[in-house]
């Protein structure tokens, strides 16, 4: 068991198992123990792991002995130099072998070596086309012999499917002991093709078993580089196919933190983590459960809670719920949309207490022990209105993206900016349709009021029947811009601004149109907005919990944003609130705080972009030129 425990952490040391236990196998008609001691010595060889030297007794048997035998020594030979890394010599091997006089065992065993060979130097398209080319034998020895090598060759080559396809066929024509085996083979195989960086995405269509195996394999995947991570995947997994063949293997692997279910455990108290971590939110969720589990291993064994996670998206949240309360859930963080937020409001059934990962409709009523904590763009708009607002501005104009997201953020902002005495002067959309999609001049000329001095200077032409010079003039009682975006946007958003006159206008916008890249803020030079520490600050705090990530995740924790520090601070606020202790105000994703309806709020860090960095925005920065305009 130990030996196959480093053989699924190992690749080449899994082949090199397979190989011993092929050279092994043999055919009747060879000698075994009782055979000449030169057969002894080679079998010894290839139990020690010296391939090369077994091979090169078997090569010198192949050549003293005759028809059958000598065709099977050599085949065994071939096997060993294949084992030792030595395929050219085993080529050479197997051109030695007679064009006919062959049993049909030992020419499917040459034809299998050839593209085993084939394989190992680099011609895998060969290889694939060959074994393709091949039918299954009847016999089932021989069926299990190709079944293999096909399930090898076909992972080598990119083709997962195939090759989980192949593996499942093996499992028919051989041994429960064997199956185990070639399961361990399939999740190395698979683990492998994913280092190299095949996709694990199942393909349309992929029954469970499938979905499964490919699954598994990211489980393995993560659980060589963080057997922390590992755990935790490993639970989902098994929570997700409890029957799955999968399992096997998989639990084989070292893992910390989580133990495998037992009777004992079924029912013991626990946090339970609710994501829908497959199905089309699968992507976000899996950030936010990274940047759970990093806060939670950030905490000493003794004091960590016992934690289970669990998928939102093969049952409904009812049934989600029902399961976890039943396996002694004492606090739930989750779930994620807002669909399933409010479906848990309306759960009349006891439950353990909840935080929420987003809030319900300002019209919805909250029930007892529900706690809300989200990242919402309406409230970050809301943010800025408060701001201009209180440094002196009072009208200005809005642009926003076309769709969903852009027209809840104009509410959200204009709603709170008449709250706070102010109002819009004109609100335009830009990005929509296909022609002219990064265009957005017209947008601002239309909140600008520029194409007003265009029509003025159209209708005195007219009337006075001569050309006149145009000196374009944008509306003089715009005070500020409010302009969110995604970062693509924002760059091509702000030099169009300065092109039609409004470069001097103050403009702000939403975290959102800020990626922290050396080079990628360059064109949104001058723009003011809010975002949380964990984007913008490289103190000694975030810098611990990055390193942290960085070591859990490998160099992808570059890349980890918004929805990990929101992952983060979601595990700190469960595990104040299941104490009854009071939230770190500290948080990645801004400064924290609890009010008195469950609402976790949250204050973000000012900045303005200067020289393509965000530089802290003090509050005289921004009152001074606002006084200025006002007067």
């Amino acid at each position: 068991m130990t030996g196959m425990k480093a053989a699924l952490r190992n690749p080449l040391l899994l082949v090199a198992i397979v190989a011993t236990a092929l050279v092994l196998s043999g055919c009747p008609s060879t000698p075994r123990r009782g055979g000449p001691p030169s057969v002894d010595r080679a079998e010894a060889l290839v139990r020690a792991g010296d391939h090369a030297a077994a091979a090169a007794i078997y090569e010198r048997l192949g050549a003293e002995s005759t028809g059958s035998d000598s065709a099977e020594f050599n085949l065994r030979a071939a096997r060993a130099y294949l084992a030792a890394g030595r395929a050219p010599d085993a080529d050479r091997i197997l051109a030695l072998l007679p064009s006919g006089g062959l049993t049909q065992q030992q020419s499917l065993e040459q034809k299998l070596l050839r593209i085993q060979s084939a394989l190992a130097q680099g011609r895998g398209d060969e290889a694939w086309r060959d074994i393709t080319a091949m039918q299954a034998p009847a016999s089932q020895a021989a069926a299990a012999r190709y079944h293999e090598t096909r399930q090898q060759v076909a992972i080598a080559t990119g083709h997962l499917l195939d090759g989980i396809r192949a593996e499942l066929s093996r499992e028919r024509v051989i041994g429960p002991g064997d199956a185990r085996t070639a399961r361990a083979e399939l999740l190395s195989q698979l683990r492998a093709a994913a280092e190299r960086g095949a996709s694990l995405a199942p393909p349309p269509g992929s029954d469970v078993t499938v979905r499964g195996w490919l699954e598994a394999a990211s489980v393995a995947l993560d659980n060589s580089r963080n057997p922390t991570l590992g755990a935790t995947r490993l639970n989902a997994f098994r929570a997700r196919y409890p029957t799955h063949p999968a399992l096997g293997p998989l639990s084989g692997e070292p893992t910390i933190g989580i133990p495998e279910p037992d009777a004992r455990l079924a029912s013991a108290p626990h946090v339970a983590l609710m994501l829908p971590l497959s199905g089309r939110t699968s992507a976000p969720a899996a950030q936010i459960r990274d940047g759970f589990m990093t806060a939670y291993y950030q905490l000493s064994p003794a004091t960590r809670p016992r934690l289970r996670v669990y998928d939102t998206a093969l049952a409904s949240f009812a049934d989600t719920l029902a399961e976890a309360t039943a396996n002694g859930a004492e606090f739930i963080v989750g779930p994620l949309t807002r669909e399933e937020v409010i479906a848990a409001a309306d759960i009349l059934t006891t439950r353990p207490t909840l935080l929420a990962l987003n809030f319900l409709p300002a019209d919805h009523v909250k029930p007892e022990k529900f706690y809300q904590f989200a990242l919402s763009p309406e409230d970050d708009a809301r943010a800025v209105a408060r701001y201009i607002t209180a440094n002196g501005r009072r009208r200005g104009v809005v642009l926003t993206p076309e769709g969903d997201w852009g027209t809840r953020v104009a509410a959200a902002f204009d709603e709170e900016l008449r709250a706070a005495g102010g109002y819009v002067l004109g609100q335009a959309s830009f990005g929509g349709g296909a022609r002219n999609a990064n265009d957005f001049g017209p947008s601002i000329m239309q909140v600008l009021r520029t194409d007003d001095s265009g029509s003025r200077h159209q209708r005195i032409q007219s009337t006075i029947g001569q050309k006149l010079e145009l000196e374009p003039r944008r509306r003089p009682d715009i005070q500020f811009i409010f302009a969110p975006s995604q970062p693509a946007a924002a760059r091509l958003l702000r030099p169009q601004l300065r092109y039609h006159l409004a470069g001097d206008i103050p403009t702000y916008t939403l975290g959102d149109a800020y990626e922290p890249h050396p080079t990628a803020n360059q064109e949104i030079e001058g723009v003011m907005f809010p975002d949380m520490p964990w984007m913008l600050s490289v103190e000694s705090r975030p810098t611990e919990i990055r390193e942290a990530a960085r070591a859990a995740f490998g160099e992808s924790a570059a890349k980890r944003g918004r929805l990990f520090a929101f992952g983060y601070d979601a595990f700190r606020i469960a595990d104040a609130l299941r104490r009854g202790a009071s939230i770190d105000p500290q948080g990645l994703t801004g400064t924290l705080s609890l009010d008195a309806q469950g609402y976790v709020r949250r204050e973000l860090d000012w900045v303005r972009i200067k020289s393509g960095t965000p530089t802290p925005l003090e509050k005289a920065d921004a009152v001074a030129p606002a006084a200025a305009q006002a007067q």
